[in-house]
């Protein structure tokens, strides 16, 4: 699934789920270095557990962040799935 964030400055995050773990995660733009930490992190979780801790981070005064847009492509890619 291709997801567009809002508000950050990742431009796309691709995602893919398989049995409820996260099975893929690039995302292109944004905080080059971060983002792959994230992804090595995020990479053969269980979904709704990393969307729940990823949700609702802020980035500085934005009342977003790239962590809280994977969150929400996570939840919409689960959401398609169900």
């Amino acid at each position: 699934m291709i997801y567009i964030p809002k508000g950050v400055c990742s431009r796309q995050i691709e995602i893919e789920i398989e049995n409820g773990l996260i099975t893929k995660l690039e995302i292109l733009g944004g905080c080059n270095g971060n983002l792959q930490g994230i992804t090595k992190l995020v990479l053969n979780r269980p979904a709704q557990e990393t969307a729940e801790l990823l949700n609702g981070t802020r980035c500085g005064n934005r009342p977003t962040s790239c962590p809280d847009q994977i969150a929400k492509a996570i939840r919409l890619c689960l959401a398609e799935q169900a």
